[in-house]
């Protein structure tokens, strides 16, 4: 039975770093009217909940709290941070499996609610979790989505303003692929300014190689989680201001262009996985897959970068 939606009632499910992290960026947003948290483990629950309303005087007027399965029903989004880490000796395969089982087991609970929102997923491979909870979930493609290569497309503006000296509001581009090692940076869509970003680095003078240069920001962003995993265990801070960039979208319907993963029917000639390409956001999920023309290069990155999720998502067994 489908319930009403609570507008700007926003269920996060999974309390750990990133859910945590992504409830006290939204806190201070304003962007949400309730945030309601719910975990497995009810002591981890109770203290992120304990702390965050703690700091309500210091953030505009939200509701904070722990919740249950009945609070899916009238949720304007519900995400899904849920998942377990790979443990000493597991496999890829494994891990895949689990998680897997987790988000789908979470998916086939929030339809079963009768909500009516959108599910963002964040757990990774998050491609992956994407096709898996809208498989379990049985709902329409646009209301099923993952956070994608926004945070990656973040990374890349961030490396681009740093070497060229320019604000990282001025810089605009995206990521598209896999959110991981097969995603690949869309040159023919990044501009400084409105200038292309060829013709702006080739009169610039601070690349002395710029096919290299290229080359050289792709790995950075390629392997920015690696170094700040090994650095200190997990990243949340610019994924939980990702996650509420793609929320702002959703519950104020601003009908953003976001890279967020979303299962195409068909644009850029891909069926059956999820997959980060341009798409409008807004408070219906996905208002829109903009099929831009990609030169042929960047096509063949794309279909490589597909064909990385599919083989993925085959081993799910799903």
């Amino acid at each position: 039975m489908e319930r009403q939606i609570h507008k700007r009632k926003v269920v996060i499910t999974g309390a750990g770093s990133v859910g945590a992290t992504y409830a006290y960026a939204l806190a201070q947003s304003g962007v949400a009217e309730e945030i309601v948290l719910l975990d497995r483990n009810e002591e981890l629950l109770k203290g992120q909940v304990l702390d965050l309303v703690h700091g309500q005087p210091f953030f505009p007027t939200v509701s904070i709290r722990a919740g249950n399965d009945d609070d899916y029903g009238d949720a304007s989004l519900v995400v899904i941070t849920a998942g377990s880490a790979q443990k000493p000796g597991e496999t890829r395969l494994q891990l895949l499996q689990k998680n897997a089982g987790i988000v789908g087991s979470i998916s086939e609970t929030v339809a079963r609610s009768g909500c009516r929102g959108v599910m963002l997923i964040v757990t990774n491979p998050v491609d992956v979790m994407t096709y898996v909870a809208f498989r379990y979930s049985r709902w329409s493609r646009n209301r099923v989505i993952g956070s994608g290569t926004v945070l990656d497309s973040a990374r890349l503006r961030h490396f681009i303003s740093l070497h060229c000296g320019v604000d990282p509001h001025s810089v605009h581009g995206y990521v598209l692929g896999e959110h991981g090692d097969s995603e690949f940076a869309a040159w023919s869509m990044i501009h400084i300014g409105g200038i292309p970003i060829d013709k702006y680095c080739s009169h610039c003078g601070k690349c002395e190689g710029w096919d290299e240069q290229k080359k050289l920001w792709e790995q950075q962003v390629r392997d920015s989680a690696y170094h700040i995993i090994d650095a200190k265990g997990s990243t949340y801070y610019a994924v939980g201001l990702a996650m509420v960039r793609i929320t702002s979208s959703i519950l104020r319907n601003q009908n953003s262009m976001l890279t967020v993963s979303v299962i195409p029917d068909g644009e850029y000639g891909l069926k059956n996985l999820a997959i980060s390409i341009p798409s409008i956001v807004s408070s219906a999920g996905v208002a829109g897959i903009t099929s831009v023309p990609l030169p042929q290069d960047e096509l063949e990155k794309l279909y490589n970068s597909a064909s990385v999720i599919r083989k993925a998502i085959e081993e799910t067994g799903i």
